[in-house]
C-alpha cells in the first residue's frame, strides 16, 4: 500500500464505486502457559505465512457478491482457515479501524480483531491443514511471541524484524496496544529493538 490515511468503517464505505475492500482480522484468545514454566504467555495470537513468503493476517479481498465486508471475510476466513472458521461471526463491532491508500490501487484495507477461547483458537489451527487454500495462499499459521527474553531481543523484538505484507506489522502493533495484549512500553520497547536490526 502506498501512502495511506486512517478511517472508519462508515467513512470507508462512502467512498463510493471504483475503491476495492480487502478485510482481515487478528484472531487472539488468552493463554495461561508458561514457556520453560517460567515466561507468561500472556495470549496466543494467530498470523500466517503468505505464498510470498511474508507475514500477514487471515483475511483477503471483498467480493462485490458478497453481503457486507463482514461476510466478505468471512468468506475468506472460511478458504484460509478450513470449516472451523464457520461458526466465528465477526461482526461490525470487531472492526478496529480501517486504512486507504489511492496507488498503486484505490484500496482500503479494513482491520478486525476477534477473542476467541483457547480452545477455538486450537481448533482452527488443527483445522487450518484442511483449508482449501492451505499450501497455496496460506502455507502455515503461526503464534505471535507476545513477550521478550531476558536477552532483551528474543520473543516479540525478533518476530518484529521479519517481513509483513502492506500495513500487517503496524496493524499487530497497534492491536496489540489497543487491546491490552501487551504492556506499552513492553511494546515500544519491542519496536524499538527490532528496527535497530537485530
Amino acid at each position: 500500500m502506498g501512502e495511506s490515511r486512517v478511517l472508519s468503517r462508515a467513512e470507508a464505505l462512502e467512498l463510493g464505486p471504483g475503491w476495492r475492500h480487502a478485510c482481515h482480522a487478528l484472531l487472539y484468545a488468552p493463554c495461561p502457559g508458561r514457556l520453560f514454566g517460567r515466561v507468561p504467555l500472556r495470549h496466543a495470537v494467530l498470523m500466517q505465512m503468505r505464498f510470498d513468503g511474508q507475514l500477514g493476517f487471515p483475511g483477503g479481498f471483498v467480493d462485490p457478491r458478497d453481503s457486507s465486508l463482514e461476510a466478505g471475510l468471512s468468506r475468506e476466513l472460511r478458504e484460509e482457515l478450513g470449516s472451523g472458521a464457520a461458526p466465528l461471526s465477526l461482526a461490525e463491532g470487531d472492526h478496529l479501524g480501517a486504512r486507504f491508500a489511492e496507488t498503486p490501487q484505490r484500496l482500503v484495507a479494513h482491520f478486525y480483531a476477534k477473542r476467541l477461547s483457547l480452545e477455538q483458537l486450537r481448533a482452527l489451527e488443527e483445522g487450518a491443514t484442511k483449508a482449501a487454500d492451505h499450501g497455496l495462499e496460506v502455507l502455515g499459521l503461526v503464534r505471535v511471541p507476545l513477550y521478550t527474553l531476558r536477552d532483551g531481543v528474543g520473543g516479540l523484538p525478533t518476530f518484529l524484524s521479519n517481513s509483513f505484507v502492506a500495513s500487517a506489522r503496524q496493524q499487530l502493533l497497534q492491536a496489540l496496544g489497543a487491546l491490552g495484549l501487551v504492556p506499552e512500553a513492553e511494546l515500544r520497547r519491542a519496536d524499538a529493538v527490532s528496527r535497530k536490526g537485530l
